[in-house]
């Protein structure tokens, strides 16, 4: 018996205790966070005036490279250099400038309306000029990312830290020189189409543009007035398409589809606001209609070749041998859709010879070619692009040492063109597979721009310290991605940069739908699809502590009975409201 003695009077065994999972803070408080938005482009503007407007508590910053916003619209001066979409499309839905002096509107013209955006809407105080994030570091431990800046004027590293980091530098903001033998041996004046010097006076000059894309489109004709004689250098063919203002430029007699609006239609514009809405909206239709071109076999893609052919031709008609050298095989819009206002028609200018010999090498007074030809000038324009890799540019590190260039390594997989797993509390403007062969591409910007404001709320409402989405989200996405564009005209044998700059590969620059569907998918995060951590690890703590904010401030308020907080449904018509299911009298049978 004496072994159980020790046991006589004992105070008896204690549940566990319950963890205290009530969270000290009202239920709609808003714990204030630090964000930190990369790039004052386009995105970079209107992500810092949607998160001002819509997350409460918010510390924001903006560093930008650059001494001015607008991006690309600060960075690229060439001559002849101007929006490939219809400006009023290319502008934000809510700003709209109904005075665009041309249908695509330049770039100077674009910059100067985005300066405007900006300074209407106070953004500039938010913005650091001529600051380069040079590293960002994921830190685990207080779920922070930890960023270096450089100061681009002194050359001095400071650092800085934010809860969300917000990537707003565009895709295609890196540019390269051309991989040519010589080219440094060049004693003319070499410049390339992103980094054009404006003070230099090419009249008169001798001059070779390198690169058919979307800025040699838009630098030959825009240099031509200027010059006796260009030298074109064509490496690979391509569609040139139809403007989308045919039918408004014929309207008008003009003979090239970038025609200026009349004092008259701007002041109707600018007066009658249905009368803009109308031409808004025609526009908006137009650029929204043409998804079925990219699908192979659609009666759309089907009879684009003969329609873009036959477009060809007919501005070619002045040097029928042309077309030869420029209509390709592949079907059109594989590469990205170019109008050039004024491009075919430059071709068939006398000053104009178009060179499709390869080029071998670059001496100091010119260019040699594969058939052994010296070509000589004074100007030598590379109009080659940029970096089409989607690699960061600089070292991103994200939750165990993972870096975005490692990630990337093989392909650059992602979650919705906006998220990737390993990064948390990282989200992407104009990511990868973000851009659009056809349609809206601001419309997609804003609506990503709308998706990053509600993840942050919900980390504000939800007490969250980090999110991130899962790897299988962004798996599926990636085979999502494989397989639709399997079926479409991207994934035929043309290079492009949608395939990173190769003939064949993975798409990985290219919305898989249409610009209506990506609108549509965006609107409505998928929660699920990403996983959280909780302030102090409590999952509860969103619940708060029985408080609501107005309440311990003494601001009680019942606006919720106003006729305008209420959500009346829609009242149907007496007849309608009669019972159906029993007899004249309403009772059963």
């Amino acid at each position: 018996m004496h072994r159980f003695a020790q046991f006589i009077g004992a105070a008896p065994p204690q549940p566990p205790v319950d963890p205290w999972i009530l969270a000290e803070r009202a239920v709609d408080e808003a714990r204030p966070l630090r964000i930190i938005i990369i790039g004052s482009g386009i995105s970079g503007i209107i992500s810092s005036i949607r998160f001002r407007q819509r997350v409460p508590n918010l510390d924001l910053c903006v560093y930008e490279k650059n001494e001015d916003i607008g991006g690309t619209w600060l960075e690229n001066k060439y001559p002849g250099c101007a929006c490939d979409i219809p400006a009023h499309t290319y502008q934000a839905t809510f700003e709209p400038n109904k005075q665009w002096s041309t249908f695509y509107a330049s770039a100077s013209e674009i910059h100067h309306y985005w300066r405007r955006v900006v300074d209407k809407y106070g953004c500039e105080k938010y913005i650091k000029f001529k600051r380069q994030v040079s590293e960002a570091l994921w830190h685990e431990n207080d779920s922070q990312w930890k960023l270096q800046i450089k100061d681009l004027d002194s050359d001095a590293v400071y650092q800085d830290h934010c809860d969300v980091l917000i990537s707003a530098t565009g895709f295609l903001n890196a540019w390269q020189w051309p991989d040519i033998k010589g080219l440094h041996d060049f004693k003319g004046k070499l410049m390339h189409s992103a980094r054009w010097d404006e003070k230099f006076d090419y009249s008169g000059k001798r001059v070779a543009v390198i690169g058919n894309g979307s800025s040699g489109i838009q630098i030959l004709p825009g240099m031509l007035p200027k010059v006796p004689h260009i030298d074109h250098y064509v490496r690979s063919r391509t569609w040139i398409a139809p403007g989308f203002a045919s039918e408004e430029a014929a309207k008008r007699g003009a003979e090239l589809d970038n025609f200026s609006f009349t004092p008259e239609e701007l002041e109707t514009f600018k007066n009658d606001h249905s009368t803009y809405q109308e031409f808004r909206k025609g526009v908006e239709l137009a650029l929204q209609s043409i998804h079925g071109g990219t699908l192979l076999g659609t009666p759309e893609q089907l009879g684009a070749k003969e329609f873009f052919l036959q477009n060809m031709k007919r501005r070619l008609s002045k040097k029928p041998e042309l077309i030869d050298d420029l209509i390709p095989s592949f079907p059109p819009i594989c590469r990205r859709l170019t109008p050039g206002p004024g491009y075919l028609e430059a071709l068939t200018d006398e000053k104009v010879d178009v060179i499709t010999s390869e080029i071998v090498r670059i001496d100091a007074d010119g260019i040699i070619t594969a058939d052994g030809t010296h070509h000589p000038t004074d100007v030598l324009v590379c109009a080659t692009g940029f970096d089409t890799t989607f690699a960061p540019r600089f070292p991103m590190v994200g939750r165990n040492g993972l870096s975005l260039a490692e990630r990337w390594k093989t392909t650059p997989e992602n979650y919705l063109s906006v998220a990737v797993d390993g990064f948390p509390n990282y989200f992407i403007c104009f990511g990868p597979n973000s851009s659009l062969g056809e349609g809206n591409l601001l419309l997609l910007a804003e609506k990503a721009i709308d998706y990053f404001t509600k993840c942050v709320q919900k980390m504000q409402r939800d007490n969250i310290r980090s999110m991130m989405v899962r790897k299988e989200a962004v798996e599926r996405f990636t085979r999502h991605c494989d397989q639709y564009f399997s079926r479409t005209v991207y994934g035929e044998k043309c290079r492009s940069w949608y395939k990173g700059g190769k003939e064949k590969g993975r798409v990985i620059a290219v919305w898989p739908g249409s610009s209506l569907h990506s609108l549509e998918v965006l609107s409505h995060p998928r929660w699920e699809d990403f996983t959280y951590e909780y302030v102090g690890g409590n999952a509860n703590g969103w619940l708060g502590d029985g408080w609501t904010t107005n309440e311990k401030n003494q601001r009680i308020n019942v606006n919720y009975l106003d006729d305008d907080q209420i959500d009346f449904p829609p009242a149907v018509a007496d007849a309608e409201m009669r019972p159906r299911c029993g007899g004249s009298q309403g009772t059963p049978n």
